[in-house]
């Protein structure tokens, strides 16, 4: 049964959750899942400790739509304590009967998948084979679905993913982004949407310029750049 809740009562309960998930970032989830229909499910791929998943969630819940939640959630970020955070955040939420976990590796996963998905969330690893990999679940989406991608601009091996199927490919449409949360959509693209991948690049370049200067602890640079956070952006 659909319920209604606005976004602020949602980001409340998903702002205390350890996350990279900004607000602004979390409005964009949010819109996205408000766009499916009744009994349509989204897959979200990299839940950690249920940030996104609590947005994505109480979204789906209200318009009569489920999510699942594909992590293998490994020892080196924590093993099961990280899942029963995840498992008591979600179970806070309200969400068991919404948020369905499936543990394991999305690219280990998607090869057997057979259940159709409606909205796709990947922020999974952030290498280039995981992320090319993970962007051929969209092979379970309807035509012009949505993909959500994080750090789609600020990592080198999702950013470079992005070039070679998007802006090199004939698959999936680049739309806007909020911060490094890019949305596309499943369609061929057009010269305009190329040109808008290509607009991001500087913006990248700066993030990744950053990201070195903050590792070589030159935090006062960064201000130069309008950085002003003690963490990457994104």
């Amino acid at each position: 049964m659909a319920e209604s809740v606005d976004f602020e009562a949602a980001w409340a309960l998903a702002e205390d959750i350890p996350g990279w998930l900004t607000r602004d970032q979390g409005r964009a989830l949010w819109d996205a899942a408000h766009r499916l229909g009744p009994g349509r499910t989204v897959l979200e791929i990299g839940s950690h400790q249920g940030r996104s998943t609590v947005i994505l969630g109480i979204a789906a819940r209200s318009v009569g739509a489920s999510v699942i939640a594909v992590d293998p959630f490994v020892d080196w970020l924590g093993g099961a304590s990280i899942r029963e955070r995840f498992a008591a955040n979600v179970a806070k939420a309200g969400l068991d009967g919404v948020v369905e976990l499936v543990v394991g590796y999305s690219t280990k996963l998607r090869p057997t998948w057979t259940r159709p998905i409606h909205l796709l969330y990947i922020d999974g690893k952030h290498d280039y084979w995981t992320y090319t990999d993970d962007l051929r679940w969209s092979a379970h989406l309807p035509p012009d679905a949505e993909i959500l991608v994080h750090d789609c601009f600020s990592s080198i091996g999702v950013t470079s993913g992005t070039l070679a199927k998007v802006l090199a490919g004939t698959r999936y449409s680049y739309v806007d982004r909020v911060g490094s949360l890019a949305r596309f959509t499943l369609r061929r693209p057009s010269l305009a949407d190329r040109w808008r991948v290509v607009r991001e690049l500087p913006w990248f370049t700066r993030n990744v310029i950053i990201k070195v200067l903050l590792r070589l602890r030159l935090r006062p640079a960064t201000r130069l750049l309008g950085h002003r956070a003690a963490h990457d952006p994104y």
